[in-house]
């Protein structure tokens, strides 16, 4: 079979931010692109929120007690045109490498005003991609605002095929992920936290106060694992699962703000970074329960054949004249109300930054066969 759509290796982060801490986490992020891109990585990957932290503090103590840790993430959090994105953008150029990176943004309008966000940078150190998570999920809406449509955005990078990607709980979204598979999608990346408690835990050996079904710990690996393996069978697309790792550091000052919740976190189950293909099966590596890098072999010419069975975006599996699906993608915020002084927001694909000349030889990769695919997006009415 000719190579059509091309073959990528994707390396999935499963790590822990400096916690709270921006100036060392965006340090050793630009230490794993390079770890990454001298692996012969075509695109790397990193967790949900992972600068500077995912704010866990939220889901173990009461929202009266965690005023300290909130002013923290605030400070510490990104602003979409800052310094810090700099970096990184200059990191993908000089290492040719593409990065998907999940961090905490803060608004130019206001001190407290904080978004889960994530960016898709090219090997040029371009934006392509800067998606808001649309609504944050249970104890997330005391922390952060909610997103809008304007990154639900399918890239047709060539090299990697065409990227998509949701943030967690979006990923249970059927809408959400509807308007990537409308658009082509053929490589999902999917970013999720360390852990995620749901119910507290009384006890050293990690049993729920409450027996029974109803007091069952949310199974962190099994729901990510359920959701993106749904995805991918239904978009026939390739999926990247990376979480976040939850280290001693981290574990230890949350433990020092809230001792009761000692038997929670150290009962939890730590999330997964892996791979699957389009039928949702695993492929590739895995790493769990440990800091590491997951790396994946993805040959996009599988994507094909599944469109045979279920395309849900062709009209061989589709009703164009039943349903109807509109998505806003206007970026929403304070800005628009001061008219011509309004503060441009940055395209989604954004020009790359200028660059010092770079000092390294640039890796040698094989040519990568560009994406031809194009068929229009059918029943996808974008406002």
């Amino acid at each position: 079979m000719s190579a059509w759509l091309p073959k990528v290796r994707v390396a999935a982060c499963n790590v822990a931010p400096v916690f709270l801490d921006t100036a060392k986490t965006v340090q050793k992020t630009v230490s794993l692109i390079r770890e990454a891109a001298s692996n012969r990585a075509d695109l790397v990957v990193f967790p949900e929120t992972y600068i500077p932290a995912f704010p866990l503090w939220a889901a173990i103590s009461a929202p009266i007690d965690n005023h300290s840790f909130f002013t923290r993430l605030a400070q510490e959090s990104l602003l979409i045109d800052g310094k810090e994105m700099r970096t990184l953008q200059q990191a993908c150029a000089q290492n040719h490498i593409y990065a998907h990176i999940g961090f905490n943004e803060r608004s130019p309008h206001s001190t407290g005003c904080l978004w889960n966000s994530s960016v898709l940078i090219s090997d040029s150190g371009q934006i392509l991609n800067h998606h808001r998570k649309l609504m944050p999920t249970f104890y997330e809406k005391l922390v952060w605002s909610p997103g809008d449509g304007a990154g639900l955005r399918v890239v047709d990078t060539q090299r990697l095929g065409k990227i998509g990607s949701l943030i967690c709980g979006e990923n249970t979204n059927p809408l959400a992920r509807w308007s990537l598979m409308a658009q082509g999608e053929q490589l999902h990346i999917s970013s999720w936290p360390p852990v995620w408690p749901t119910r507290r835990v009384t006890t050293a050996a990690g049993k729920d106060a409450a027996a029974g079904a109803a007091g069952k710990q949310y199974d962190n690996l099994a729901a990510n694992r359920t959701r993106s393996a749904a995805h991918c069978f239904e978009a026939k697309c390739f999926g990247v699962l990376c979480s976040g790792f939850m280290d001693k550091a981290m574990r230890n000052e949350l433990i020092k703000h809230a001792p009761e919740a000692a038997a929670t976190l150290d009962g939890i189950t730590q999330g997964a970074s892996l791979f699957l293909d389009p039928t949702g099966a695993q492929v590739g590596e895995e790493v769990v329960g440990e800091e590491g890098i997951a790396y994946g072999e993805l040959d996009l010419n599988a994507t094909i054949e599944g469109k045979q069975f279920h395309d849900v975006v062709g009209t061989g599996y589709q009703r164009y004249d039943i349903f109807d699906l509109r998505v806003n993608r206007r970026r929403l915020g304070p800005e628009g109300v001061f008219g011509e002084e309004r503060r441009e927001e940055m395209p989604a694909a954004s020009p790359p930054p200028r660059f010092e000349e770079q000092k390294e030889e640039p890796r040698v990769t094989a040519p990568r066969a560009a994406s031809t695919t194009g068929h229009g997006v059918g029943g996808l009415r974008i406002i």
